[in-house]
Order: structure tokens, then C-alpha cells, then sequence
């Protein structure tokens, strides 16, 4: 694939992956007794009724062109009311962890698919290897990672999965507004409000911080995930 093909490409795989996650942010509400994201014909996967301009487009599209390796964005958020959930205790937390669990299983079905395709254990390894390097040195490209057509497809099941898992991980993260805090707060209860009026105040800033000193750290994770979704050195 040329650079233009692996850029629309790979924002593509982005925008239907953030797409996916909000939409079932929505059906989990939906789910629990909340229609507003239904009656908002929020629940479904046609990205023009989901896309954020900076996040969806402007973001993405600054990170590719500055050689990024983190691409990530998101989508306008589906709206719910907690105060319609069934369960009041852990509702939030089931419709935020419905989005990065969308992910996981999106993930999930791409790994299978690529355990399929007709390829020795030595090459998938060498194409997951290739795959991981060339993100790490910001010169990823699918067509240099895949020789001919299965190994293409490969690559490209290999794009999504990545994606998937960093966008499922990175919000896994308890910070406000991504949907690790959702979870967080329904761990704590009401035994630590001050910290929840901290997070729910400054949680953006602190999510600026660890977007940019901490998130490597979270970085191994992902690559242990994509290594145990994808099999490779496992069989």
C-alpha cells in the first residue's frame, strides 16, 4: 500500500473502532432502561451521526502527519441517563466498560480471523515483529509488512487489532472522562467523594499529563494483549 492508502486506511480502522465503542456505550444504556440514545437515533453504526470534527478528524489527522506513534481520537459521546438505569449502583460502570469490552471483542474476532488465514507460525511472527517496529519507529506500512495478498490481509487484521486494544486499554484508564473512572467510582461508592470531586474537576489536566509522561508505562500491556490476542509465540 502506498502512504495515502495506509493513511485512509488506518483513519478508517480509527473511526469505525470509536464508532463501535460509542455506539455500544448506547446499547448497554439501552440495555439497563435508558433510551435516550435510541431516541436520539444514537444506536447506530453510521459514523456521520457519531463523528467529532477535531476528534474524529482534525486529531487523527495531525497525529498521522507529525509521524505520531499514538493515533487515537474519539467520537461524540452517546448520551445516556443514569438516572433511567435499572441499577443505579453499577449501571455507569457497565455502560462505561461496554465501550473498551466492544473493543476487546472486536479485537477478539480479527485475531481468529488472522489464526485462519493459511500462514506458518514463523511468518506471523515476523509480520506481527514488523508490525510492531515499524510503529514504534513511526514508519509503519502495510504494503512493506505483507509480501503478497495473504500477508496484506494479515497486516491490515493486524492494524485493527492494534487499534482496538490502544483505544481499549487508554480507556480503561480511571481518569475523567474516559470510562476506566466510571468503574472507578462505582468501586469507591460514596466512601471518597473528595477524590471523586477531584478527578470530576481536574481530571482532563491529569489526563494530559499521563497522555504524554505516562502512558508508556500502559504501553507494555498492549503489546503483551496484541501478543496473547494474535498467538504469536504462543503455539
Amino acid at each position: 500500500m502506498s502512504g495515502s492508502v495506509d493513511f485512509i486506511f488506518s483513519i478508517t480502522v480509527l473511526i469505525m473502532s470509536v464508532v463501535v465503542h460509542e455506539v455500544s456505550h448506547g446499547y448497554a444504556a439501552y440495555s439497563l432502561g435508558d433510551p435516550t440514545a435510541k431516541n436520539e437515533g444514537r444506536l447506530t453504526l453510521n459514523p456521520l451521526k457519531h463523528l467529532d470534527p477535531f476528534g474524529s478528524v482534525l486529531l487523527p489527522l495531525i497525529l498521522v502527519l507529525i509521524r505520531s506513534p499514538f493515533i487515537f481520537g474519539w467520537a461524540r459521546p452517546v448520551p445516556y441517563n443514569p438516572y433511567n438505569l435499572s441499577n443505579q449502583r453499577w449501571g455507569p460502570a457497565l455502560v462505561g466498560a461496554a465501550g473498551p469490552a466492544s473493543n476487546i471483542f472486536v479485537a477478539f474476532i480479527f485475531g481468529i480471523l488472522g489464526f485462519l488465514l493459511p500462514l506458518t507460525a514463523s511468518i506471523r511472527e515476523e509480520l506481527w515483529v514488523k508490525f510492531v517496529f515499524g510503529f514504534l519507529t513511526r514508519q509503519i506500512s502495510l504494503g512493506v509488512i505483507g509480501s503478497n495478498f495473504v500477508e496484506s490481509v494479515y497486516a491490515i487484521f493486524l492494524l485493527i487489532i492494534f487499534i482496538n486494544l490502544l483505544l481499549a486499554f487508554f480507556n480503561l484508564v480511571p481518569i475523567p472522562p474516559l470510562d476506566g473512572s466510571k468503574v472507578l467510582f462505582a468501586l469507591i461508592g460514596r466512601h471518597w467523594p473528595e477524590l471523586e470531586y477531584f478527578m470530576e474537576r481536574w481530571g482532563f489536566m491529569v489526563l494530559i499529563f499521563f497522555i504524554f509522561f505516562l502512558f508508556r508505562f500502559i504501553f507494555p500491556v498492549i503489546l503483551w494483549a496484541f501478543r496473547l490476542i494474535t498467538g504469536v509465540g504462543l503455539f
